[in-house]
């Protein structure tokens, strides 16, 4: 039923200061990394956070990229729920 263990829903708005030192903890950590999905949800971005999603997802296949029209963290994340296949769903803050 599940595909991954755990899905993590990190919501991204104009982040790309942050953004690499966060996926790459999580892709550092600890669990094994290939039974994490990370969903990276960019919620209208100005800056070059997608073109950055769009690069690890290009990289990893268990991290995703999605793009929507800015609406706000609390709907952002709610894609995210929507779009996880993981038994337990996280979110990550940037």
């Amino acid at each position: 039923m599940f595909s991954y263990d755990i899905s993590i829903v990190i919501p991204v708005y104009n982040a790309a200061t942050v953004l690499p030192e966060t996926i790459e903890s999580l892709i550092k950590q600890n669990y094994r990394f290939e039974n994490i999905q990370i969903l990276l949800i960019d919620d209208g971005s100005s800056d070059n956070s997608g073109e950055l999603c769009i690069e690890y997802a290009n990289n990893y296949t268990n991290i995703e990229y999605f793009y929507k029209e800015n609406s706000g963290v609390s709907d952002t994340r709610n894609r995210g729920i929507e779009l996880a296949s993981g038994e337990y769903i996280l979110f990550r803050r940037l």
